[in-house]
């Protein structure tokens, strides 16, 4: 028998964990004081320029 067998999915575990942490950084980031403002900013750039080549 392979003593690599759960290996694998130990991995997978660790590429989850750290895919939603990731996640929580950036959600909390964006939910709190700068970045927020920053993709509304965003936002309304894009919404603005789309808008601009429409005729």
């Amino acid at each position: 028998m392979n003593r690599d067998s759960g290996q694998a999915t130990s991995e997978y575990a660790l590429v989850i964990l750290a895919a939603a942490l990731i996640a929580l950084l950036v959600v909390a980031w964006a939910s709190g004081g700068g970045g927020a403002g920053k993709i509304g900013d965003l936002f309304d750039q894009v919404i603005d320029n789309v808008m601009s080549r429409v005729p």
